[in-house]
């Protein structure tokens, strides 16, 4: 790849909306964080989510990873309202449906410990005889706030979400409103990956 195009992770805060322009004057976006010009988010993470943006000025790049038959991965943790149970979980897994659409299979797990995360600002609201618990979920799919509509679909509502990482991309060694560029191990992983495209992938839907 030539010099002139850029690869940034980003550590997208809560209440940051995942666009340069404003929509609204209070809102923050990207653009109250990020100086490099020409640069925008693949996908998205909705502005009450936090995490993990991968941002570039590649459009090539950015066509192939929002190319449905990219059934690429994307790890979140997930804190939610009570503690799910095996079903709850085993649901999750499965796939729910969520309005007109069945979730494709995931990867949920309960962890028994919290993940290391900053405090959000503002925190959660929480109710303090209702107790919550964190799940690690990796979809291959992002419908809108599907993370979100999964959880409530099997009662237990999503109270926090944090994108940890997108395939082989992590969060590591960013605090929210920090960017750095990919390292070049990071890059050829990521235009391994996207020159892979698997012929039998079917799914649907945007990175969110």
């Amino acid at each position: 790849m030539t010099n002139h195009y850029r690869y940034l992770l980003f550590y997208k805060p809560y209440g940051v909306l995942s666009q340069f322009t404003k929509d609204t004057p209070t809102r923050s976006t990207l653009k109250d964080y990020i100086s490099i010009p020409d640069v925008y988010p693949v996908g998205r993470l909705d502005w009450d989510s936090e995490g993990l943006l991968l941002l570039t000025n590649y459009g090539q790049l950015q066509y192939r990873l929002l190319n449905p038959r990219f059934g690429h991965k994307r790890s979140y943790w997930v804190q939610v309202e009570r503690i799910p149970d095996a079903t709850a979980l085993k649901k999750l897994e499965e796939g729910v449906a969520i309005q007109d659409y069945r979730t494709r299979p995931a990867k949920v797990q309960l962890l028994s410990q919290e993940p290391i995360v900053p405090d959000r600002e503002p925190p959660i609201r929480f109710r303090k005889n209702v107790p919550t618990a964190w799940l690690e979920m990796t979809l291959t799919e992002g419908k809108n706030r599907q993370v979100r509509r999964m959880t409530a679909a099997v009662g237990f509502p999503t109270l926090r979400l944090v994108r940890f990482a997108i395939a082989h991309l992590h969060l590591d060694g960013l605090q929210p409103g920090q960017w750095r560029d990919l390292t070049s191990n990071e890059l050829k992983l990521l235009h391994n990956l996207t020159s892979q495209a698997n012929p039998s992938s079917r799914q649907k839907g945007l990175i969110t």
